[in-house]
This record gives structure tokens, sequence and C-alpha cells, in this order.
């Protein structure tokens, strides 16, 4: 059983702000270090890392690439679930971002999705070095049942999450405060420590909000 970690962050619907266009990207400088098909195959397990979990189609590698802001740093592609590996980036300072492969709707072998499932367990429970989980979910539609899971883990552990509804911009103003409050509620329901910031890697929607919380949880 992994250790449980505290955290300072408020819970959703109260959280720490800056301005959306900061003066300087705390996530800048991330570099690619590698693909890992295996837990044992990742950097040893010290200093800082916190990792982004989503839906294979909920604009995760999209919404990594705004936060670190470096277009084609996460491949992206029209056909989801290109992310088959847990993906290590790493910032000039050390600390690292790990991109987990994108869940549920990518076609590929049943032995596959069981061996990522696995794997990603193994990872959130054992990994000293996680700090924190970014969790991507596509405002439009409501949370799937893994994206409660995340949240019930992260509760259960007490681990910090920052949950960013993407893909903002394609709702109305009003739409977007129906999706915010549904799931503030399932945050609430979760127990969980969470930040909840809706963004939009296209238009640049409150990606600046997202940078500080994430660099918050890395340090």
């Amino acid at each position: 059983m992994r250790q449980t970690r505290h955290s300072s962050q408020g819970q959703a619907g109260a959280p720490t702000r800056t301005s959306g266009a900061a003066s300087e990207n705390p996530l800048q400088g991330a570099a690619f270090v590698l693909a890992a098909h295996r837990l044992d195959q990742l950097p040893p397990d010290s200093g800082v890392e916190i990792a982004f979990a989503g839906r294979s189609n909920a604009g995760k590698s999209s919404a990594l690439n705004a936060l670190v802001g470096h277009g084609s740093l996460a491949r992206t592609s029209k056909t989801p679930g290109r992310t088959q590996q847990m993906v290590v980036f790493a910032l000039p300072d050390g600390r690292r971002l790990v991109d987990l492969p994108g869940y549920g709707y990518a076609k590929v072998p049943p032995a596959l999705r069981a061996h990522w499932k696995q794997e990603i367990d193994a990872y959130l429970r054992k990994r000293q070095s996680l700090r924190g989980l970014v969790l991507i979910a596509d405002i439009r539609h409501a949370l799937t049942p893994f994206d409660r899971q995340m949240l019930a883990f992260c509760a259960d552990i007490q681990l910090p999450c920052l949950v960013l509804l993407s893909k903002a911009d394609k709702l109305s103003r009003a739409q977007m405060l129906t999706r915010r409050r549904e799931v503030e509620a399932e945050i609430a329901k979760q127990g969980c420590q969470a930040e909840l910031i809706a963004v939009s890697a296209t238009a640049g929607t409150h990606i600046g909000d997202a940078r500080s919380v994430a660099a918050s949880m890395l340090g």
C-alpha cells in the first residue's frame, strides 16, 4: 500500500487562480525522455512527477501540449488512442510529466487493454514520486465510469487532482456552467481533493490557470 499523501489544494469550486495569460510558463521546456510499456521501465522512483489521464477521445494530448506550450510534444491524432505507453517528459529541473495511455475508446486487443489497466493501477498505487493527477474529460459529455473511478482513487489515497474539462469552446457559457455544476457535484460525492477548470486547447481558455495548478502540484 502506497503512503497516503496530503495536499493544500482546495476543493472544487474554490480553485487558486492566476491570470489566464501568465507572463511565464512554469511547465516550459518539457522534453521527451522515454516511453514505457511496463512500470519497471520508468525512470527511478525519485524526485517529483504528475500524471495525465483521460479517455482516449477527451483531448488529453492537446491539453498537455497547451499546458507545456509545445504544440507537438505529446502526439495528437484524429484517431483516438495513439498514446499506447506511459510516456515520460522531463522539465529542465528534472521534474516529470507522465502521459498515461488513453482509456476506453482505442480499438486495441483485449489483452493489451488488460495490460494497460494493470500497469496504470500499479503505477498510481506504487509510484512514490507521484504528486498529483491531471484528469482530462470532455466537457460536452458526462463523466465516464473511468473518470469517476479516478476521482474515487484520488480520494482514497488523498492524491491531489486537477480536473480539466476540455473543449470548453464547443459549448455556450450557460451549457459550460451547467456541466461544471454536474462535475463539481460528482467531485464532492467522491470526496476528492480537486481543482476544476474548464479549458480549451484551441482557444487557450484558462490554460494559464491550469498551468499554475499543475505547477503547484509539482512543487
